[in-house]
């Protein structure tokens, strides 16, 4: 099974996600949906992804509702930013924060969740130094952008997949 499907799970997750965007199920989009899933687990497998191992799920949920939690204070803090006016400048600017893991799941997870985070974005990695930089719209203190980071997020996600 492995030699002609590689990714089960992951083929059958597709052909569910592609019914649920398709307006109608018809024989013809379940064939398709078919197809391309399994098109998409040869391409995969292609590309030799290292194995991952996904350890402590519920951390992984605090780290999940944690992120929501944050992704709302945020988007309500950049909006209060924007819409009030007030003379103070806004001070954006940029953080170098030394990571500890080496993951790449961890650093993908990493970057998805400070992405998704409004008024803070993943600028650019060195793997030399094992750093990253980080832009922050509105930057008061490096040390609290420091802190959160290290402790909120990679030592959680270190905890889930190291």
């Amino acid at each position: 099974m492995k030699r002609w499907l590689p990714y089960p799970l992951l083929t059958i997750a597709l052909v569910i996600m592609w019914l649920l965007l398709n307006q109608s199920i018809t024989p013809g989009t379940i064939i398709l949906g078919c197809i391309l899933a399994a098109a998409v687990s040869w391409a995969l497998a292609a590309l030799d992804p290292p194995t991952a191992r996904f350890r402590r799920p519920g951390v992984a949920l605090k780290l999940a509702l944690d992120v929501l939690v944050e992704i709302v204070r945020s988007n309500n803090a950049v909006a209060w930013l924007i819409l009030r006016n007030q003379k103070r400048e806004r001070r954006s600017g940029f953080v170098r924060i030394p990571l500890q893991t080496r993951n790449p799941y961890c650093l993908a997870a990493l970057a998805c969740i400070i992405t998704a985070t409004p008024g803070t974005i993943w600028v650019e990695y060195d793997s030399r130094d094992n750093t990253m930089l980080l832009h922050v719209l509105d930057l008061i203190d490096n040390q609290q952008w420091l802190t959160i980071i290290k402790e909120r997020y990679e030592s959680r996600l270190m905890e889930i997949f190291e």
